[in-house]
């Protein structure tokens, strides 16, 4: 019955360090990101307030991303307030031990996860979408010419001199390479010069390392190559973003594209990728919760905040680099793309459940 007199207290005091640390982190990232904005407009006509509005539209996406590590500070912060006040030692007395004050505060991880999936992610994608349908605007580099359809993935691009025109359809692209592909060039009339194909192309620079290629030019015999450079101005990561932004999509239009690409026989990897990663977020902000508690009340030696913030920072490296590499194989198609997202998650999981056995020890 204790207990419940102290629910809502420490439910209350936990949310407050989460939300004070998110107000925080807003505001870092606003003056950070304004910056770059102001960089990105500096020579396009535009009004003044421009990257303000941008900056604005984008920061609910980057709160999103870095969610784990403010709920791992989070966690930290709200038990640095116990031990100032030692509340601690109250609980303790009153038969609440450190297995109970974990559990609640990981379920209340759980539940503000589930809420961030439903309504959070929804409000941030569609902001992100408004703001890259206004950076499109003022693009200088074709941003907007590339789509997939049912013949794969096209990629519209002019040269320098704005002379030629090329036109890129690839069967199938893959995080670093684009598989049989064609490159048609034309000139500024819309006249065929030559058609390139290729059986695959390496496109993590700009110069791309084309495969087994056939040139085919007007009235003449096709040249065939083992290997050819083509010069662009797209590489494997601007393609990424052309093609698909993930983040201004919610979770229905995920869904939606995923039945979409299956449909037309094309990798639906990323979007299926994207959607474990949202489908597993609120387990992962539970099982952050429970290590937070975990490393704090092992550390409690230390008294200085600087410090708890750097351990807290390397915990979340550690996490970011395992999450990292494991979607990395999912991405590559190493491992399947359930496995590749939730098996850090069963990491984490076997570690709090070790250290959740002895937490009662301190």
């Amino acid at each position: 019955m204790i207990f419940k007199q102290y629910e809502n207290y420490l439910a209350k005091l936990f949310l407050k360090n989460i939300l004070l640390i998110i107000i925080v982190f807003t505001f870092l990232s606003f003056f950070l990101n304004i910056f770059e904005e102001i960089k990105y407009f500096e020579n396009k006509e535009n009004e003044i307030y421009y990257p303000i509005i941008l900056t604005i539209l984008n920061i609910p996406s980057i709160i999103f991303e870095i969610l784990p590590f403010i709920f791992l500070l989070g966690v930290m912060f709200f038990f640095i307030s116990l031990y100032e006040k030692d509340e601690i030692e109250l609980l303790r007395s009153n038969g609440i031990d450190n297995l109970k004050v974990t559990i609640l505060i990981s379920l209340v991880s759980l539940v503000m996860g589930i809420i961030i999936i439903v309504l959070y992610y929804s409000f941030s994608s569609n902001l992100k979408s408004l703001y890259l349908n206004i950076k499109y605007k003022y693009s200088n580099t074709n941003d907007h010419l590339a789509v997939v359809n049912e013949d794969g993935l096209w990629i519209k691009e002019q040269s320098d001199d704005n002379m030629k025109i090329f036109i890129i359809n690839a069967k199938n692209y893959k995080i670093d390479r684009l598989e049989n592909l064609e490159i048609t060039q034309l000139d500024k009339g819309y006249n065929l010069i030559n058609t390139i194909v290729a059986k695959k192309a390496n496109i993590n620079k700009k110069v791309w390392l084309l495969s087994d290629v056939k040139i085919f030019a007007k009235d003449k015999v096709a040249s065939e190559f083992e290997n050819y450079k083509y010069s662009s101005s797209f590489d494997a990561k601007i393609i990424s973003n052309l093609y698909s932004n993930l983040n201004s999509l919610n979770i229905i239009q995920l869904i939606k594209l995923k039945e979409n690409y299956e449909s037309i026989g094309y990798s639906a990897t990323e979007v299926r990728l994207h959607l474990n990663k949202l489908y597993s977020l609120p387990i992962y902000l539970s099982l952050t919760t429970i290590i937070g508690a975990l490393l704090m009340f092992k550390i409690t030696f230390i008294n200085s905040k600087f410090f708890l913030v750097v351990i807290g920072v390397l915990v979340s490296v550690i996490f970011y680099y395992i999450n990292y590499f494991s979607i990395l194989f999912g991405k590559n198609e190493t491992l399947p793309v359930e496995v590749s997202v939730w098996l850090p998650q069963i990491i984490i999981l076997l570690i709090c459940t070790m250290g959740l056995t002895k937490i009662n020890e301190n």
